[in-house]
């Protein structure tokens, strides 16, 4: 039981539990399109990286908006270094979400299921750089509450 209070504790953080509720919304607009790209004859990892690509818009305006809203940057220079860390954060889940994919697929894993696995691992690597960089506590770059 001692190894879950720290999961347990991280429910209780009303951030980290709207950052998991934008995360289920961006991952609905990832693995739908990533679906119907795959129904469209798309090879598994383009699809996926297309899919990530739209889940990252969708993750971006849940995030500043109802997730880290109170640590946005204003307008101006501050605000266009954070949209660039989240961009890049980005990109590192989408790496990490088309090599998982990829090496599913070319291993002979099902492809919806290499997806499902890389979507534990960007998650929790993503929430790690915007929660610790892109969006950290650092209350001159940000609007007034």
């Amino acid at each position: 039981m001692n190894r879950l209070a720290p999961l347990l504790a991280k429910f209780s953080d009303a951030r980290f539990v709207r950052y998991l509720l934008a995360s289920v919304g961006a991952l609905a607009v990832d693995f739908g399109s990533f679906l119907a790209l795959m129904a469209m004859g798309v090879m598994a990892a383009p699809a996926s990286a297309i899919g990530y690509s739209f889940g990252i818009l969708a993750h971006w305006l849940m995030s500043s908006r109802a997730v880290f809203q109170d640590r946005v940057a204003a307008s101006g220079t501050a605000r266009s270094r954070q949209k660039a860390l989240f961009v890049i954060s980005a990109l590192v889940g989408l790496a990490l979400t088309t090599a998982i994919v990829g090496i599913g697929d070319w291993s002979g894993i099902d492809p919806r299921a290499a997806k499902l696995a890389a979507i534990g691992v960007s998650f929790f690597v993503t929430w790690l750089i915007r929660a610790k960089i892109v969006f950290r506590e650092d209350t001159s770059l940000h609007q007034s509450a």
